[in-house]
């Protein structure tokens, strides 16, 4: 695609060069080139390349870290990352946010409403509400039984969050702390995405459906994954082979497939914002919903074992 009219969307990411990926691809019309590079948790090299793109790409992606983190209430931006983007002036810069509070939002009411998920049997595991807000409303609409694992992964203490109004209060405490505090304290950056660390097995064994940031789940959860369904974003072919090993009965994504593998929220993000023509700060949830009506989006849903026999 060397055609000038060609979009170019560009995921920076914190996280392993290794997950490096390029997709061509007709989106509504417009042809776009996507690409995910990865800068292995350097963060001069992460801030030198956002900067060297300015200008030259259609929409850039805030990949292995999140500007923001949410509740309905508020929403708190880490200091560390505005500071990495800041020297970013012509491009806009997405972090994914603005789909995860519809796409994902959606995806759960949808799961529900077409009969593929009945979350009034499930006991759902979110591994970090504050990261996927819109998520994590929606589980607590719909699903009587969920556990917020943000103490659990984020901060590595041993309780479990049962109340989506518990993680409100608890989020309006601390996240004015966290966000002032290095990002890698709290998420895998780097080569730290490879790393596999099992923690918590009884929570994870407890959950029928694990839902939430594809690098804390697969960093976290146990070899054993029999039965279970899990909902996230980005999954490479590496990944659902490790699944399918796992024993995981059901994989669900909720970004679209492209080149038979799954983008980062960022990315879809970015290449809505480039589809729409708007700034980040101008885009309003109707704006993202009718993207995503003319793209016929729907939730990915992959088999990957049988279902157990009751």
């Amino acid at each position: 695609m060397s055609d000038s009219t060609v979009k170019r969307v560009v995921s920076v990411s914190l996280g392993t060069s290794k997950r490096d990926k390029a997709h061509e691809a007709e989106i509504l019309g417009e042809k776009f080139v996507i690409e995910r590079r990865g800068t292995d948790g350097d963060r001069a090299k992460f801030k030198s390349l956002m900067e060297e793109l300015d200008g030259n790409v259609a929409a850039l992606g805030v990949g292995g870290a999140d500007i923001y983190i949410a509740t309905s209430k508020k929403r708190f931006a880490f200091r560390e990352i505005l500071g990495l983007i800041s020297g970013v002036k012509k491009t806009p810069v997405v972090d994914g946010s603005g789909l995860k509070h519809t796409l994902e939002r959606e995806t759960i009411m949808r799961l529900q409403r077409d009969g593929i998920v009945d979350f009034k049997k499930e006991r759902a595991l979110l591994v970090s509400a504050v990261d996927r807000f819109g998520m994590a409303q929606a589980l607590d609409e719909v699903c009587p039984n969920v556990v917020y694992g943000d103490f659990l992964f984020g901060l590595g203490l041993p309780v479990p969050i049962r109340s989506y109004k518990t993680v409100e209060v608890l989020a309006g405490i601390l996240a004015p702390i966290i966000t002032k505090l290095p990002l890698q304290w709290f998420y895998p950056t780097g080569s730290k995405q490879e790393e596999r660390k099992p923690s918590f097995p009884k929570v994870f064994a407890e959950s029928t459906f694990i839902c939430g940031d594809w690098h804390y789940i697969r960093r976290y959860a146990p070899d054993d994954l029999s039965g279970k369904t899990i909902l996230t974003q980005t999954v490479r072919a590496a990944d659902i082979e490790w699944l399918k090993s796992a024993g995981l009965w059901r994989l669900i994504t909720t970004t679209p497939e492209m080149g038979g593998e799954t983008f980062a929220t960022n990315v879809m993000e970015g290449v809505i914002v480039a589809l729409v023509g708007k700034k980040p700060s101008d885009m309003t949830d109707d704006d993202y919903l009718s993207v995503l009506k003319k793209l016929d989006w729907s939730p990915g849903v992959m088999e990957l074992n049988p279902p157990p026999v009751d």
